[in-house]
């Protein structure tokens, strides 16, 4: 039977110069992540719609969140495998589109990992565990565009 669970957080946006949303270009599209117990997070929009640069947007951290799912599936499938993960570090892509009314969505994400194995691994079983992970992973069953991976593998 599935257990259910609620996952919270609290979103501050922090951008009101002082005028509110008054103008258009009146006020910053900043906010803050604030998790109990956590670091807080601050945010930005997507630097084409008048963000901030230097501040993760929602279309980097929905990225992240799939790459992250990905990897800590792979790892404790690799452990359950016998197969020994030394490093791992993944450079995703996300593919997006935007309508000329702003309207914008993910088409799909490719998974870049880089992994490095102990040497004598069997590379065939290595990249065979990525095969089942989005039936799996949270992240990955919870949005509506593919999943890629192109895996590369290093024997450390």
């Amino acid at each position: 039977m599935a257990k259910f669970h609620d996952y919270t957080c609290r979103i501050g946006w922090t951008g009101n110069r002082g005028d509110g949303t008054r103008t258009y270009r009146g006020y910053d599209r900043t906010w803050d992540i604030i998790t109990a117990g956590k670091p807080v997070i601050q945010c930005s929009n997507d630097p084409l719609l008048g963000g901030n640069p230097a501040l993760p947007n929602p279309e980097d951290l929905l990225l992240a969140s799939v790459s992250a799912c990905h990897m800590l599936w792979y790892l404790h499938l690799a452990s359950d495998a016998g197969i020994v993960v030394h490093s791992y570090t993944d450079e995703p892509v996300g593919h997006g589109e935007s309508e000329p009314n702003g309207a914008g969505r993910f088409l799909g994400v490719t998974l870049r990992p880089r992994i490095g194995v102990e040497t004598g691994v069997d590379l065939d079983k290595a990249e065979a565990l990525h095969n089942g992970i989005h039936e799996v992973c949270y992240i990955a069953r919870s949005v509506n565009f593919p999943i890629a991976v192109e895996a590369v593998y290093e024997k450390l």
